[in-house]
């Protein structure tokens, strides 16, 4: 079991495997990583996983840039260690033509990224992207049972804070027979070309509280899940937020090899050459160095 010195326990394992991307979003933080050109080679990817599931880790998510530009993309899943969920998130333009191959490979399900049903918008807040791509992608992912669905909607004042309705309706149409989608909405982590667009979370918690027929409470980061007639609604907040720190059981490596040890930090450990019961005494050690942010 890994327990850092806050008695937080990582369960959770975030991988990036590249920073390319096809898209240019405008929010996007890349997590601090600067390095595009240097990736793990899949070998390298499953040793780290393998390592952090022997050490008690339950659950990875695999991320970017965009995973799916990989073209190894399904044998790094097919080499994962049995974790309970093996998860993706991704932007969904390559979703359709990869979708049945990823369950085949040992995929659970994916995160799709949408912040905006007006194809102009899209456009706009994705540098380009094409938005009947990306709802092509999220009904492969239904149909190949990469469920549930998450639909990651980072809130933007004036792009997409009147379209969050919309956008729970969306979600809950492909929801007739079981949970197959569930809209998340992410609190904006500001930079330079998106400091005007930040809007709190707290006011929509507010108007979905009033329409909730139950609140549930996620153990990890306290996220709330608002169950409503129109569907199911998770909102992560991580920004100024004691709780959302003092229950993170997720532990993020780049696609160059390194430990970080918050989403908010840039605070980083090199693991890229170590191997067998060195790279497992510097992960224990690691934990110990995460801290939380918000306190």
């Amino acid at each position: 079991m890994l327990r850092d010195l806050y008695g937080r326990v990582v369960t959770n394992l975030r991988i990036t495997v590249t920073q390319r991307c096809n898209l240019n979003c405008i929010y996007c933080h890349r997590e601090g990583e600067k390095d595009f050109e240097k990736e793990m080679d899949a070998e390298r990817i499953a040793e780290i996983a393998n390592a952090f599931y022997r050490l008690g880790v339950k659950k990875l998510k695999i991320t970017g840039g965009e995973p799916l530009l990989r073209e190894d993309i399904c044998d790094i899943i097919a080499m994962m260690p049995d974790f309970d969920e093996i998860s993706l998130t991704t932007n969904g333009m390559l979703l359709s033509d990869k979708a049945e191959e990823l369950e085949e490979s040992g995929l659970d399900r994916v995160n799709i990224s949408l912040d905006t049903l007006n194809y102009e918008k899209f456009k706009y807040v994705t540098g380009g992207g094409n938005l009947d791509s990306v709802i092509e992608g999220l009904i492969s992912a239904i149909n190949a049972k990469l469920t549930p669905v998450k639909l990651n909607m980072v809130l933007m004042k004036g792009i997409n804070d009147e379209e969050i309705f919309e956008m729970l309706k969306f979600a809950n149409s492909f929801n007739k027979e079981s949970t197959r989608v569930i809209l998340q909405l992410i609190e904006l982590i500001p930079n330079s070309n998106t400091k005007d667009l930040y809007i709190s979370p707290e006011f929509f918690e507010k108007q979905l509280s009033t329409i909730s027929r139950a609140i549930k409470i996620r153990d990890m980061h306290r996220r709330k899940q608002f169950l409503t007639p129109l569907g199911i609604v998770e909102i992560v907040k991580p920004l100024d937020n004691s709780d959302f720190c003092r229950h993170c059981n997720r532990i993020r490596i780049t696609s160059d090899g390194k430990i970080k040890l918050c989403l908010m930090s840039d605070e980083k450990v090199d693991i890229s050459n170590l191997h067998g019961e060195k790279l497992k005494d510097t992960i224990l050690k690691v934990i110990k160095l995460r801290r939380p942010f918000f306190t």
